[in-house]
């Protein structure tokens, strides 16, 4: 096989086998994505509709929850598109561009899904364990900010993703064993020296990990002291309710990253890892706004009164 240098990115392609290993699901599986696909956008974009639109919606934590259905609405659109391409056509080409691209956008989305769960369980935090004191401490301001500082981090941490891999050489054609450019499937492809990259991705993303996961269970740490200190069953029976669904989306999406990365690196383990992926990169954003809405009382009650506004209208 020729190998080009790693600045001749014009020549280099990639190849993504997908489920190609599998061709008498290929029909099936493309229905099973495009279905959830279509829950997915509709989900999340009537989530922030439903949010924006809804005064009484109008909080720090339902800000947090548009965001969040945004990120998970970009990162479904980044990656589902592509898997039904390959699902259903013989060509399974991607350019570098095309798959440096959309490995950025992917991991911006990740990063940044991240930060924000972090920045609502410390909402949760603040709610439950100061009350008094939520208005004054959850600003405007400063949730705009701790969303800035989301999607800032977010992009920084995918800029140096990307470049660690950018530095790295790549034959002119190149195989990826799953259906969208993940990070490690492009690193095990190339021929270089990598350990710079190995050093990048093992400090970035153990950064983030222990950094947001660290936040969360702090968080919860005194969450669940402040709860247990409640003289009535009710308090602590409506302090839980109010985490639940947060609790639930942190332990889908780190369950299914840490389970992901914990998974060996051999030929027999590719088709868990293809699964796993499907689950957080694709069913994943799907289950956020089916959790958000089904477990909270006011998303329900909004959605409810749309329907009976459009029943009546009619």
């Amino acid at each position: 096989m020729m190998c080009a240098d790693q600045n001749q990115t014009s020549e280099i392609v990639f190849i993504l086998l997908g489920f190609s290993d599998y061709p008498d699901l290929q029909a099936f599986l493309f229905f099973v994505f495009l279905i959830i696909y279509t829950v997915t956008v509709v989900g999340n974009l009537m989530m922030i509709l439903i949010i924006r639109i809804t005064p009484k919606l109008h909080t720090p934590m339902y800000f947090f929850l548009s965001n969040l259905s945004f990120v998970d609405f970009c990162y479904s659109t980044t990656i589902t598109p592509k898997l039904l391409e390959i699902l259903v056509v013989d060509d399974r080409v991607i350019s570098f561009l095309s798959c440096i691209t959309q490995l950025f956008l992917t991991a911006t989305c990740v990063v940044t899904e991240a930060v924000l769960l972090a920045v609502m369980a410390y909402d949760r935090f603040v709610a439950i364990c100061n009350p008094l004191l939520y208005t004054v401490a959850m600003s405007q301001k400063l949730c705009i900010l701790l969303v800035v500082v989301a999607y800032s981090w977010g992009i920084i941490s995918s800029m140096t993703f990307t470049y660690s891999l950018l530095v790295l050489s790549f034959c002119r054609t190149n195989i990826i064993n799953n259906f969208f450019c993940e990070y490690s499937a492009i690193f095990a492809s190339s021929f270089s020296d990598k350990q710079f990259t190995e050093i990048i991705l093992f400090s970035l993303t153990n950064f983030n990990t222990f950094c947001t996961l660290l936040i969360i269970l702090t968080s919860y740490l005194f969450i669940l002291v402040t709860i247990m200190k409640m003289p009535s069953t009710s308090g602590r029976h409506k302090a839980f309710s109010t985490c639940a669904s947060h609790m639930t989306a942190v332990i889908i999406f780190y369950g299914a990253i840490l389970f992901l990365y914990c998974l060996p690196s051999s030929k027999s383990s590719w088709l868990l890892i293809r699964v796993s992926t499907v689950f957080y990169s694709v069913v994943i954003p799907m289950l956020n706004p089916l959790i958000y809405s089904l477990r909270n009382k006011d998303v329900k009650e909004t959605v409810k009164k749309l329907m009976d506004f459009k029943i009546c209208s009619h």
